[in-house]
């Protein structure tokens, strides 16, 4: 006899519900269906196959350690979706037969959008050691070999409401293999049909401040499990010992942004300061006009270092570097983007003094979302507040960015240096600071970040957004070797 599947799944309409459950059932591996509810929607389905679990939902270790128990098939099905689901011919005997195949925990696919009628293929990424994102995409549809399941949920100690499903998945990715099937298994309605730079700050919505320090608790809980955990230890640096004729640099790589360049540059140079600083301009071969805007401003104040790589091959990372090691760099290295500006004249002395009055090597500020004419949009201030000085660094292998603006201590990150890509780099190298030094916070918005058309990521498609999400993954991996690494007794 065939290995039989436990299906659990949320109660989505009976309509919708029942459409799924023919599926499951057609599929003839499927011998039990449990729905998770509410009590107002227990038993509105009467079939052999399924039953209700009254739960305050899947995310929910209580509900989870529930289904552990009623489970006893060989897999186990999770369906997340709330449309009826549209599997492809032998898509969960494919499932099946990989994870029977590769002793695999976890086994999850590509999968087939629907929106608005058209069909799209969407492809997810590969799962490796540092896909610690809670926020990772295994799609709607994933399988669990049953055994890894039980036991995971019986592991469950803490009594999450939203972080259960993320709890599950770190326990089991210890000790068995995930597996990404890159095949088009089945078919999803998709609901969130917003472009991926309206997306890009929903994990720091304050509205979501519960789930993302339970997320934290978990992530925290898997580092110490895994030897990856890094106790608030930091090497002091001395802030004095290096001779710079400028006290800071704000750094600008550019490219073809004429339209805000100007604004850019003129926020820089209305900051008032007791000390010297200067204004590294990186313009990486701009085509529209925006040379032309830096030379004119140039021309009427010396402050300003214009820049043009000898190099036709810099991302936004090579530009960095370009700036960090001109000579006339600053000890305090302070970010700009092109497309933003500095919220008051007091931005440059503000970081600097955070620099003193911290003792780090890195400091990173706060935000406002702003539209193209600098008024307000959701979700307003963007502060980073998961970020604590006992457990920042560690919280930083989870989430997916480290808050803007970013300022470095020179020496230390001319050490290091910035990796040559234009996405990710500055996590990449905010990930390799903390493991040794501390990172200041500034919790006060320090500027304006303008959310428009032309932003590099304000409508990526399924394939520049998995590669972006890829190469922080991999960052995460190879910083979570190192700090393997430094608490095996090796220093790295």
């Amino acid at each position: 006899m065939e290995k039989k599947i436990a299906c659990f799944m949320p109660f989505s309409g009976k309509e919708s519900s029942e459409l799924t459950i023919a599926a499951l059932k057609a599929s003839q591996v499927v011998d039990k269906i449990i729905i998770v509810s509410g009590k107002d929607t227990l038993h509105e389905i009467t079939d052999p196959l399924v039953s209700f679990l009254e739960s305050d939902g899947l995310t929910s270790s209580a509900t989870l350690r529930k289904l552990g128990e009623l489970a006893d098939q060989p897999y186990i099905l999770l369906y997340t979706g709330f449309f009826p689901l549209d599997p492809g011919i032998f898509a969960l005997k494919r499932l099946m037969q990989v994870c029977d195949d590769t002793s695999a925990g976890i086994v999850y696919s590509d999968y087939i959008e629907n929106k608005d009628g058209k069909l799209s293929p969407h492809p997810v990424i590969d799962y490796q050691e540092g896909s610690l994102r809670d926020d990772f995409n295994f799609g709607s549809l994933i399988m669990y070999e049953g055994s890894a399941f039980r036991d995971a949920c019986a592991k469950m100690e803490r009594d999450y409401k939203f972080a259960g499903l993320y709890d599950l998945r770190l326990k089991i990715s210890r000790q068995h293999p995930v597996i990404h099937l890159p095949e088009l298994l089945y078919t999803i309605v998709e609901t969130d049909t917003r472009r991926s730079g309206e997306k890009l700050h929903d994990y720091v919505n304050p509205r979501n401040r519960a789930v993302q320090i339970e997320m934290e608790a978990a992530c925290t809980d898997h580092l110490k499990m895994i030897n990856a955990w890094l106790k608030p230890e930091f090497t002091q640096i001395s802030l004095d010992n290096e001779n710079f004729k400028y006290e800071a640099s704000v750094i600008i790589p550019v490219k073809n942004r004429v339209r805000t360049i100007g604004d850019a540059i003129k926020s820089v140079l209305s900051q008032e300061t007791l000390f010297r600083f200067n204004l590294i301009v990186v313009d990486n071969y701009s085509s529209d006009g925006t040379s032309d805007v830096i030379r004119s401003l140039a021309r009427d104040d010396h402050r300003i270092i214009h820049v043009i790589p000898e190099r036709k091959d810099l991302g936004i990372g090579g530009c960095w570097n370009e700036g960090i090691f001109h000579p006339e760099c600053g000890k305090f290295a302070i970010q700009l983007d092109s497309d933003d500006m500095y919220i008051d004249n007091n931005v440059i002395a503000t970081i600097v003094r955070a620099f003193y009055e911290q003792n780090c090597a890195m400091v990173i500020g706060s935000y406002k979302m702003v539209n193209f004419n600098l008024e307000d949009i959701p979700p307003g201030l963007i502060d980073h507040r998961e970020w604590t000085p006992d457990n920042g660094r560690n919280n930083a292998l989870r989430i997916n960015g480290l808050g803007a603006p970013r300022s470095f201590y020179v020496p230390v990150l001319r050490n290091i240096r910035i990796p040559n890509v234009s996405y990710g780099e500055d996590y990449a190298v905010g990930l390799a600071i903390s493991r040794h030094y501390r990172i200041g916070r500034i919790y006060d918005p320090l500027y304006l970040c303008r959310r428009w058309d032309e932003n590099s990521d304000a409508a990526l498609d399924v394939h520049k957004a998995n590669s972006h999400d890829l190469y922080k993954d991999r960052i995460r991996t190879i910083e979570l070797l190192a700090r393997k690494k430094i608490n095996s007794g090796s220093r790295v």
